[in-house]
């Protein structure tokens, strides 16, 4: 859940897949353009989200309280390195649905597609290949154990460990 609510902000950008669909029609929809970075990326999906985690986890708080950070991690990178297209600037209208009254935007903004992202993406890539290697879990444990299985195996078989350095698979 609490993954899930860190890419949550970004459902609002399928409206993508629309637009491309209708983009040379009479009437294209707009529905990227116009509600990216509005529809998902504001405080009431982030209280849905944790109000959900809150509702179905074990460890109600905790699980909401991490939601909640994950989701807000999830703003802070697209505020500091979401540039848009062409150099635009995507303002988060944060507290949307409450109030239109307060867009988050850093000047600074770096593009999505820019060194500093590409480095961050990289060194997170290497740790999370690391963490498989030495304790036998990924983030592909999320969605199937056997996937994690798999691939922790083929890591390990790549990159031999000792059987004592590692969590009982």
């Amino acid at each position: 859940m609490v993954a899930v609510a860190g890419i949550a902000p970004d459902v609002d950008g399928l409206g993508i897949v629309a637009e491309l669909l209708t983009k040379d029609s009479e009437r294209p929809l707009l529905w990227w353009s116009e509600y990216h970075h509005v529809l998902g990326h504001n405080l009431g999906l982030c209280l849905l989200c944790a109000g959900l985690g809150f509702a179905f986890a074990r460890q109600r708080w905790k699980t909401a309280a991490l939601i909640a950070l994950s989701f807000h991690l999830h703003l802070l990178g697209d505020i500091v390195g979401a540039r848009g297209p062409g150099g635009d600037q995507w303002p988060i209208p944060y507290l949307l649905p409450f109030s239109n009254a307060w867009h988050l935007a850093w000047e600074h903004q770096w593009a999505l597609n820019a060194w500093p992202n590409v480095v961050i993406t990289a060194v997170m890539i290497g740790v999370a290949l690391y963490w498989s290697w030495r304790h036998g879990y990924s983030p592909l444990e999320i969605v199937s154990v056997r996937a994690n299985e798999i691939f922790v195996e083929t890591i390990r078989k790549r990159f031999p460990v000792e059987r004592s350095e590692t969590r009982k698979t």
